[in-house]
């Protein structure tokens, strides 16, 4: 490693350490509005139904703050940058917003709101979902869905990566939506292709 890259690292552990253990209030995040819709889908006039199971979150981002990966081994919650609510009910609401916006002809609904109804049902894996010292978002797990039946009709990873637009925690967060609106792109796209 050269000096300077090393030098690079080491101010770069220092800065995320401040972030972890300062003593001011920490900020919160929210995840941001999908970039791609100006306005939600009703699904009043729909054809389709979609129930959203609940959402799997890998247990390490079920934490108050945002995760960071340092290196190929090293992840960090830092307590200065957290999360405004639970990171899960953001991405299981935020996925419901893009997918009813993706899919105008689908009703998509929550699998409590759902309540007997016969519909496809929409299960989604979390595995990764925070920034990496080599100034990316990362996305990355699986989807499946299955029939009213319980038949599995598609399981699909997803892996998105999102560079950051600036330094920071607010542009990570953002940068991690984006990979979120991809997320949803995909999996809008796979329940198309097996209608």
């Amino acid at each position: 490693m050269t000096r300077a890259k090393g030098l690079a690292v080491l101010m770069s552990l220092l800065w995320l350490g401040g972030c972890a253990v300062g003593g001011e209030p920490p900020t919160r995040y929210t995840l941001p509005d999908d970039a791609t819709t100006s306005g939600r889908a009703s699904g009043a006039a729909a054809r389709h139904q979609l129930v959203l199971r609940p959402l799997r979150l890998a247990r390490y981002l079920d934490v108050e703050g945002i995760v960071f990966q340092l290196d190929d081994i090293t992840l960090q919650e830092a307590s200065g940058h957290q999360w405004v609510e639970p990171l899960g009910r953001q991405l299981e609401r935020g996925l419901r917003e893009r997918l009813a916006h993706r899919l105008p002809e689908t009703r998509v609904m929550f699998e409590a709101d759902a309540g007997g109804e016969t519909s496809q049902r929409l299960r989604v894996e979390v595995e990764r979902f925070q920034g990496r010292h080599d100034g990316l978002a990362v996305t990355e797990g699986r989807w499946q869905l299955r029939d009213a039946d319980g038949r599995l009709l598609a399981l699909e990873p997803f892996r998105v990566t999102t560079p950051l637009a600036a330094d920071g925690y607010p542009a990570l967060v953002r940068a991690l939506g984006h990979s979120w609106d991809s997320v949803a792109d995909e999996v809008a796209a796979g329940i198309r292709r097996l209608r």
